[in-house]
């Protein structure tokens, strides 16, 4: 029941049969009786998992997801609930992905004081990983740190589960964990933490990292210390399933700020959303100088911008304004968390644009507005200012604006 619920809260499509969350749980504790029957017995076996496609952040090609049904998500869920405690004391302090009491955020941010630190970064890019991980090495891990036969059988069971492509033709699998299955950033975590974690805090102790699963960035005092790093990573990777570093997406990066006087073609990287690179900044004297710091990427900037448009709201005359509230609000307030716990006004630009298709909305929605869009841009001006509250954009403009003048 406890696994059902972790997996109601988030949502997601049907899988291969079809069966909504909420079909499930119209069956109520039924269907849970099955799962828990069949898994209790050994007879469970997961589905063929849907192979779906979707857009990456921005636009730029494709990610191909596997999407289990609702009983195969609450399955693994209740493995996870079980492996999660044992395995999780053992990852080290600079693993961030998907672990209790620790987010994104705190990767970016640990990401930019070791910035201000080191002088360059080795960021690396795991060709395919997801797909390529080895399954007889993630079965060794998981068999180190259990003796409850029942998980290693279903992990393997879940790991060798076919993948249903969009024709229905069923493709075995050898190698890889489908993105989308509720085990696999704990596997890919485990595995990670064997193949990298404990190789690097054994071979490099002085090198600090951060990793979210697959995205890792290296800190380094040299480039040419960061050129030995990545050779040696590149041979680690390889000898553990035959992991491949990717040719270009792997990169060398100077952090480029004031009191740093050397040069490198390659100044910013991408991570967790933002990108690092050198930003004017000024000092309490008024005197400019140059940071290195983060601030939303334009790959996630492009991609709310095309969520904003996607909405249409602004083509729905129909709406009233606490309608398009609720529609805005489900999003932006996560947007504006996210993206604007650094360089804040970078994140305004980009949620601006909600602003920009209200008026367009206004001037379809009322007459008097329609041939006058200065008027229309005050009106919302005036709404925003007298209720600031109404949109979770706004109320965030709000408390930026309070946090900056008690800081000065």
């Amino acid at each position: 029941m406890a696994a059902f619920e972790k997996v109601r809260a988030k949502k997601g499509a049907p899988g291969i049969d079809g069966v909504t969350v909420e079909q499930f749980a119209r069956g109520g504790t039924n269907n849970l009786y099955k799962l828990w029957n069949r898994m209790s017995s050994g007879s469970y076996f997961p589905s063929p998992v849907r192979m779906v496609e979707i857009p990456k952040d921005g636009g730029r090609g494709r990610r191909v997801l596997g999407v289990p049904t609702v009983a195969d998500r609450i399955a693994p869920t209740v493995a996870v609930a079980y492996l999660e405690p044992v395995v999780e004391k053992l990852f080290h302090a600079d693993s961030y992905g998907y672990r209790p009491g620790r987010s994104p955020l705190d990767a970016v941010a640990t990401c930019r004081a070791r910035c201000w630190k080191y002088g360059w970064v080795l960021d690396l890019d795991i060709e395919g990983f997801f797909d390529n991980l080895d399954h007889d090495l993630i079965l060794k891990a998981v068999a180190h740190h259990t003796d409850d036969k029942w998980i290693l059988m279903y992990v393997q069971r879940w790991l060798s589960a076919p993948v249903a492509q969009p024709d229905g033709t069923l493709v075995s699998r050898d190698r890889g964990s489908p993105q989308g299955a509720s085990i696999s950033p704990l596997l890919a975590n485990l595995f990670m933490h064997y193949a990298f974690d404990a190789w690097m805090a054994r071979e490099f102790p002085e090198v600090p990292f951060e990793r979210f699963v697959d995205d890792v960035i290296v800190h380094c005092v040299s480039q040419q210390q960061a050129r030995r790093l990545r050779d040696a990573i590149a041979t680690r990777l390889a000898e553990c399933g035959g992991l491949r570093l990717h040719p270009t997406k792997t990169r060398i990066v100077y952090c480029k700020m004031t009191g740093r006087h050397g040069s490198h073609e390659q100044v910013t990287f991408d991570f967790l959303g933002y990108t690092f690179k050198p930003r004017g900044a000024k000092k309490k004297d008024e005197t400019m100088f140059t940071t290195f710091s983060p601030a939303i990427s334009r790959k996630a900037a492009t991609s709310i911008r095309q969520q904003i448009r996607g909405m249409r709201f602004h083509l729905r005359s129909d709406l009233s304004f606490a309608d398009i509230a609720r529609m805005i609000n489900s999003r932006a307030g996560g947007w504006a968390a996210y993206y604007g716990r650094f360089c804040p006004s970078e994140t305004v630009n980009v949620l601006f644009h909600i602003d920009r298709y209200l008026v367009r909305w206004a001037r379809r929605k009322y007459k008097h507005l329609r041939r006058a869009p200065r008027r229309a841009a005050r009106t919302l001006v005036g709404i925003k200012r007298d209720r600031p509250g109404l949109l979770a954009h706004w109320r965030w403009e709000v408390m930026q604006r309070a946090a900056a003048a008690r800081t000065g």
